[in-house]
């Protein structure tokens, strides 16, 4: 990931307000575009100019054959507010977050965390996330969908982890099930992903709990019954089983490792 900073610059007179809902609804449009990552944007006024610092996936990843119709109509509001395009600053390399894949996959995975900002799809040979707008819109000219589907599942991740208030097992029921909503969303989402790229997609299915190991080992697939999905070694140490037909890949209960 990589850090820019952005400088607008009023070339008349404006106000607060009209910034504001300008520049907020770019930082909005490049976000919902994948092209910034997290979910609050500071914007400093100083000297008659505002800014904002970002973390992007990509050094070009504001680059304008990126930009979704959302970013390019976000864009030309800004001459409404009375503000130049915005000028970038490159500030450098983040060193706290992954490396964003830069090779066609051979296979990709929808996959996230409570502690990731990147991109929930994954490069499935390395696990690198691809970052969203390198990928065809997903719905209505952007991405949108899957991003509010990665808030989601990220809050329910939190919630399992803290532990600590009765509705960790609502979370866990909808991380964990193939009858959740949750897993609805996601598994649609990663089948329009698969249509759009021709590469295929599998959906990250999280597990806890269970028996022990033998029968952990012993599970089927939850969503077809298939019961020879355990694989001889686990993909890029995470993922012990995978279902090519219902396009799922999981883990032995991290209770039994």
């Amino acid at each position: 990931m990589h850090v820019v900073e952005l400088r607008f610059e009023c070339f008349d007179n404006t106000t607060i307000t009209a910034a504001e809902k300008a520049i907020n609804g770019l930082l909005e449009a490049y976000r919902a575009n994948g092209q910034i990552l997290g979910r609050e944007f500071a914007v400093a006024f100083k000297d008659g100019e505002f800014n904002s610092r970002l973390l992007m996936p990509e050094k070009s990843s504001l680059a304008k054959r990126f930009s979704s119709p959302w970013v390019e109509r976000a864009l030309s509001e800004l001459t409404d507010a009375k503000l130049l395009a915005p000028r970038e600053k490159y500030i450098g390399q983040d060193i706290n977050s992954e490396v964003s894949s830069s090779e066609t996959p051979s296979w990709q995975l929808v996959y996230t965390s409570y502690v990731h900002m990147c991109s929930p799809v994954r490069n499935g040979d390395t696990l690198q996330p691809i970052p969203l707008y390198q990928l065809p819109a997903t719905f209505n000219g952007d991405h949108k969908r899957i991003i509010r589907w990665q808030i989601e599942w990220q809050a329910c991740d939190e919630l399992q982890m803290a532990a600590a208030t009765k509705a960790e097992f609502a979370a866990l029921e909808e991380l964990t099930s193939t009858s959740s909503d949750l897993f609805r969303r996601g598994w649609d989402l990663r089948g329009r992903i698969e249509h759009l790229t021709q590469i295929p997609t599998y959906y990250y299915l999280y597990r806890v709990g269970g028996g022990n190991l033998a029968s952990e080992k012993a599970r089927p697939c939850p969503r077809c019954g298939n019961k020879n999905w355990l694989l001889d070694e686990p993909l890029l140490d995470m993922f012990h089983f995978r279902c090519d037909s219902c396009r799922i890949v999981s883990n032995i209960s991290w209770d039994h490792l």
